[in-house]
């Protein structure tokens, strides 16, 4: 079960030049391809009058859901190569361009794959890269006279109190370590009258 991953925590540039043409890489935490869009959208904006926006990302925990695009250079010479540092590095949640300004000499298909990976390389040694932990949200609700029991698996688990409640029916949301889960909420089940709803 996959419940880490690694990924970025801001935006970061790079730059790699090779016989007059620059090739200028940024790297972002995404979360969706919706951002994705808006961010390579941003770029063909700012870089209008740049010959290549090439790109790849890679989203989700299990890393299963990734693309890699070329933008009109010879195949697998782009997007490929960027995409092979984001695995390289073990990353997910993150989109990596690499904005190509055309020096007027030709780079040849080993010449363009070598640029872009080291774009991308370039980039990604700037960025700050953390581990992240997949988290499962729960809510445990219990009777007022079953708050002593509770409190002592908040406090031997060392759980944070994200909402609560208290009243004659109290109510408490925590998140846990998606491996964690299950043994944490079979322990809140022990406790009579204790209900654990899923919030996620």
């Amino acid at each position: 079960m996959t419940d880490s991953f690694l990924t970025i925590t801001n935006a970061a540039e790079g730059l790699f030049k090779d016989k007059g043409s620059k090739f200028i890489a940024f790297a972002f935490p995404v979360q969706s391809e919706d951002e994705i869009k808006d961010h390579i959208q941003n770029l063909k904006k700012a870089h209008h009058s740049a010959r290549h926006h090439c790109y790849a990302w890679r989203l989700g925990a299990e890393k299963t859901h990734f693309r890699a695009n070329d933008d009109g250079e010879p195949s697998s010479t782009a997007g490929k190569p960027i995409l092979g540092q984001i695995i390289r590095l073990d990353l997910t949640n993150i989109l990596v361009v690499v904005v190509r300004y055309f020096g007027g000499t030709l780079l040849g298909v080993s010449g363009l794959i070598n640029a872009y990976k080291e774009a991308a390389a370039d980039v990604l040694a700037h960025a700050t890269i953390v581990e992240k932990l997949v988290e499962t949200s729960f809510t445990i609700e219990f009777d007022y006279p079953n708050m002593n029991p509770v409190m002592q698996i908040f406090k031997e688990e060392k759980l944070d109190q994200q909402e609560n409640q208290f009243e004659m029916r109290c109510r408490i949301k925590t998140s846990v370590r998606k491996s964690e889960a299950e043994r944490i909420i079979e322990k809140f089940q022990k406790i009579d009258s204790v209900d654990v709803v899923r919030v996620d």
